[in-house]
């Protein structure tokens, strides 16, 4: 499978180009376009009790959808759900990489995707407890909400990510979290920040340049007022512009 990637960092969209026959597996309405005799079906990837896990634990869908190019060959075209940027992690055997729910896009078929409990220690971050691990070998595409920055860590050097704004790490990676503000919870509750990783190399992290849980709650206030202009005809004509 090659992957080109365009549109971004704004709306970007993946091309994942097949050979006669290959298999790739997607996120149930990911795609967005295919070229002619591609095949697709979608089904409980791993078995009942594994698919119930990865939709309820890792955020992702029930189903996945395996997309199989034809004896000349074809493409799948993939977009995430919020516009931001997308890219590819080449995953080398008997390693994994750990991405947020509803970042994951695609994969081949040679890579593994399970949900995993990250401990109780990032229970309160953006994955609620739990993340997506990819292992096996192969490459995975994923996306994020916003633009998309890479942090290469040396050993023993640490970055501080607000929970948000994480998308993905290693699993050379070493993480913790913690209260961003010091003193107790009043001093946390008045700085506008709550908790956030710190992440510690050797290993690569993703981060995100915008926060989809202030969004989220930029959208619920918004709905909660009583301006004629606000409620979801008013978002979604302040967001997307209407005539």
């Amino acid at each position: 499978m090659q992957v080109q990637t365009r549109q971004g960092p704004a709306y970007g969209v993946a091309r994942l180009t097949l050979s006669a026959g290959e298999p790739v597996r997607v996120e149930s309405g990911a795609m967005m376009a295919m070229s002619a005799g591609v095949t697709l079906e979608a089904k409980a990837e791993g078995g009942i009790m594994k698919s119930l896990k990865r939709a309820a634990l890792g955020g992702e869908s029930f189903f996945v959808s395996t997309y199989t190019a034809p004896a000349g060959g074809g493409f799948v075209d993939v977009a995430a759900r919020l516009p931001g940027d997308i890219t590819t992690y080449e995953v080398p055997p008997g390693r994994a990489v750990f991405i947020q729910k509803g970042s994951w896009l695609a994969n081949e078929a040679s890579v593994n995707i399970d949900a995993k409990w990250g401990g109780f220690k990032n229970m309160f971050g953006s994955e609620g407890g739990f993340i997506v691990r990819a292992d096996g070998q192969g490459t995975v595409v994923f996306a994020c909400y916003g633009a998309l920055e890479v942090w290469n860590l040396q050993a023993g050097q640490t970055i501080t990510v607000d929970t948000g704004h994480m998308v993905a790490y290693e699993d050379s990676i070493t993480m913790g979290i913690r209260k961003a503000a010091g003193g107790g919870w009043v001093q946390t509750f008045k700085s506008g920040e709550g908790l956030v990783f710190d992440f510690t190399g050797p290993g690569k992290v993703w981060t995100q340049t915008r926060n989809p849980n202030e969004l989220l709650g930029w959208i619920t206030a918004a709905v909660g007022t009583s301006n004629s202009g606000s409620g979801v005809g008013g978002i979604a004509g302040g967001l997307f512009g209407r005539d």
